[in-house]
């Protein structure tokens, strides 16, 4: 039996349903249940609200949630072989675990929580990405989740928690960073991975601020952040130049000079220039 519940441990779940990890769902499982459980601690006090997991796989991080009292899990899984597993987890906390099996970039979720709501996943490798990126752009923020601890490769955690100046730093860290407070709060070796990756592993934990941290239009600041970067070694006023045909002006009402590059500029600046783009039409 494991030292967090009566079920037994991941790697005898593994073995008498057959779960090995598939490579095409990016599937790698944490099976070290003091580590799931650390994870499921450094998501903050679940006691008083339902947690959105993504992935669970066999369960691993699952089990951590419940055990730390989590009011409700909800966990989409998309690889029909780890539902087996999850109903054994689910009979052993009544009413407190829903598994849906399904793609959670096409799952809608909302129906099945209740506020206040977290996100803890082990994210799969090949979607982990597109899905913080949907969390941090809904149509209206607040968002519906209070916090996000998810598990990415650490060169995604390293570009979610960038600053300027650095190689890393760019879309994803200043699209986070508008909207949340992220750090990084675990690092974890491939060898605690079954499979191991090939790459190090780290949790992301990102608070959701009550309103962008400057003002800025959310579609003009993706179009800006996204030209710029997509061209990162020209100048600005190269890269931008097919905003507007006056942008070396705009730039400097902005407070940018027009020979400074994507990566050198801060996210206040870019919000500015954002909002200086609208004003001049």
């Amino acid at each position: 039996m494991s030292g967090i519940d009566n079920l037994p441990p991941l790697r005898e779940v593994i073995a008498t349903h057959g779960l090995a990890a598939k490579k095409s769902l990016g599937q790698n499982f944490l099976l070290d249940l003091n580590l799931t459980a650390k994870i499921a601690r450094l998501a903050g006090d679940v006691k008083t609200a339902d947690v959105l997991e993504v992935g669970p796989g066999p369960g691993g991080l699952t089990r951590g949630l419940l055990a730390e009292g989590a009011r409700r899990v909800l966990a989409i899984e998309k690889d029909p072989r780890c539902l087996p597993a999850l109903a054994e987890i689910s009979a052993a906390y009544p009413d407190r675990l829903e598994v849906i099996g399904g793609d959670a970039l096409e799952v809608d979720p909302l129906a099945h929580l209740t506020p206040p709501i977290k996100i803890a996943a082990n994210l799969p490798y090949n979607v982990g990405t597109e899905l913080l990126v949907r969390w941090l752009t809904p149509p209206q923020w607040p968002p519906f989740w209070d916090t996000l601890t998810l598990m990415f490769q650490r060169e995604v955690a390293l570009r979610i928690t960038a600053t300027p100046g650095s190689k890393a730093y760019g879309r994803l860290a200043l699209l986070a960073q508008w909207r949340s407070d992220p750090r990084i709060v675990l690092e974890l070796p491939p060898e605690a991975f079954s499979p191991p990756p090939k790459v190090n592993s780290a949790v992301v934990h990102l608070t959701a601020l009550p309103a962008p941290r400057y003002p800025a239009d959310p579609a003009t600041l993706n179009r800006v952040v996204s030209t710029a970067f997509n061209q990162r070694r020209k100048m600005l006023r190269s890269a931008l130049k097919s905003l507007h045909p006056d942008i070396e002006d705009i730039l400097q009402s902005a407070g940018i000079k027009p020979t400074e590059r994507a990566e050198q500029v801060g996210l206040e600046a870019f919000c500015a220039l954002a909002r200086a783009l609208d004003a001049a039409g």
